[in-house]
């Protein structure tokens, strides 16, 4: 039985605990500024305390100290040609204190974790300078490539992509531990965790929970959650909107929760005691809402087994089953859905002749504002999709660099529209919702499904 296999299974009988903080117990212990993830190298039996502590608390999975152990990260400390070393110790660790504990009633994972780093790929660092990036796609990518390859070789039974600001830095993700699997004829089963900005319930990058499950799905996730952004009461109304969206989608995966404890104090700690946290979860399975519990920032041992004790007593989440539909979501920062793929022409003729020959000119002359504000006005007009018609890399860019600086242009979907595939590539690494793309051949439409894009064969 795989790993999938074996957690879909006790899922279906009962919730599973994650662990809680690595970094705040860390942080505890006084050892000075220093990279947490390096310590699976340099005093590995502080980070192997933490892990045996949360296993007998009852963790069914515990993460590796990894969060940070991409060569984005790790710049910060002089140690980024080192990721892929840190990442197989980090999980290497891990994978020896869950298989002391793991019996044939009780098993325990490693889930290798993966952190989005402190550069958002769709942000703007200087609204002034649209064409400004401090990270781009092909960094993420790599980065990733060498931080789950070291996840891998080290143990880890599943990825974690998590505390994710900017979708678009997860399908980077995502992209690279395709081509892991790919490469080693394996499936690793992803966990996606999203962190929310306020309480308007969307990422730092702009998309709503609706866009976001549909901008990531192309993972097959094993689940799909929240982590971080607040406390349980606080995070519980955004448990239950994620949980309803995959139900209504019929993904078949599961849920995952791991709240903060609370907020910290003006000392910048967490006051929040085990029962307290406890019972303010206890909302989340009187609705059935999770499979996997866990805790972020500020919880302890302690937290995670009293969490583990009420979760006992409650029945997991239903897992939902595939769908059969003939339509098909796209996203920007905003959810679409086309019935048929056959209606896309219609889609696109509720635009004004006379507009995409001026939004084409635009383009072809360069005036990339004036282009994002025709855009703006074919979407206000009442288009469903912004399709962008050109076979120019560097054009097609620059307009993005302006188009995606516009939260009203952004939050429909995008229909690239040309018949060179790095053409096509090339905005994909810039669009973090699920866009069209082609007209392409079958054998390029593999490549346009691993970003995450719904390919367009022929058209």
């Amino acid at each position: 039985m795989s790993i999938r296999q074996q957690i879909l299974s006790i899922a279906e009988k009962r919730i599973l605990i994650l662990d809680g903080a690595v970094g705040s117990l860390i942080q505890a212990l006084n050892l000075g500024k220093i990279c947490n993830d390096n310590l699976c190298r340099t005093n590995p039996q502080k980070i192997i305390n933490i892990h045996n502590a949360y296993l007998e608390a009852g963790a069914d999975i515990i993460e590796t100290c990894s969060f940070n152990s991409t060569s984005v990260s790790l710049a910060d400390y002089g140690l980024e040609h080192e990721a892929y070393e840190i990442s197989t110790a980090s999980a290497r660790i891990a994978r020896e204190c869950a298989d002391k504990y793991s019996t044939p009633d009780k098993p325990r994972f490693v889930a290798g974790s993966i952190g989005p780093t402190a550069k958002g790929a769709s942000l703007y660092p200087d609204i002034n300078n649209p064409g400004k990036r401090s990270i781009i796609w092909d960094e993420l990518e790599n980065a990733y490539y060498d931080n789950a390859r070291g996840l891998l070789d080290g143990g880890a039974d599943i990825l974690i992509v998590e505390t994710i600001f900017d979708t678009l830095n997860a399908k980077a993700a995502f992209f690279a531990i395709s081509r892991l699997m790919e490469e080693q004829q394996i499936d690793i089963p992803v966990i996606v965790s999203v962190t929310i900005s306020g309480e308007g319930g969307r990422l730092l990058s702009g998309q709503n929970l609706e866009a976001f499950v549909i901008s990531v799905k192309h993972i097959n996730p094993l689940a799909i959650g929240l982590n971080c952004s607040s406390g349980a009461e606080k995070l519980f109304p955004f448990v239950r909107e994620i949980s309803n969206i995959i139900n209504d989608k019929k993904i078949p995966c599961l849920v995952i929760a791991y709240p903060n404890n609370g907020f910290p104090n003006s000392q910048g700690i967490y006051e929040e005691t085990p029962e307290v946290m406890s019972n303010k979860i206890d909302a989340y399975f009187k609705e059935k809402l999770v499979n996997i519990i866990g805790g972020c920032c500020g919880t302890t041992p302690a937290h995670i087994e009293t969490i583990a004790k009420k979760a006992a007593d409650y029945s997991p989440r239903e897992i939902s089953h595939p769908g059969e539909t003939q339509g098909i979501w796209l996203s920007g920062l905003e959810a679409h859905y086309i019935e048929n793929i056959d209606t896309l022409p219609a889609s696109i003729l509720k635009i004004d002749a006379k507009d995409i020959n001026e939004f084409r000119q635009a383009l072809i002359d360069g005036e990339f504002e004036n282009a994002a504000d025709i855009a703006r006005d074919i979407i206000d007009s009442g288009a469903d999709i912004l399709p962008i018609e050109i076979d120019d890399e560097k054009i097609l860019n620059r307009f993005l660099d302006f188009a995606l600086l516009d939260p009203y242009v952004s939050k429909v979907p995008f229909f690239l529209k040309s018949s060179n595939i790095k053409v096509l590539e090339t905005g994909l690494k810039r669009l973090q919702g699920k866009a069209l793309a082609g007209p392409i051949d079958n054998d390029n439409a593999k490549i346009i499904k691993r970003y995450g894009a719904y390919p367009v064969i022929g058209v």
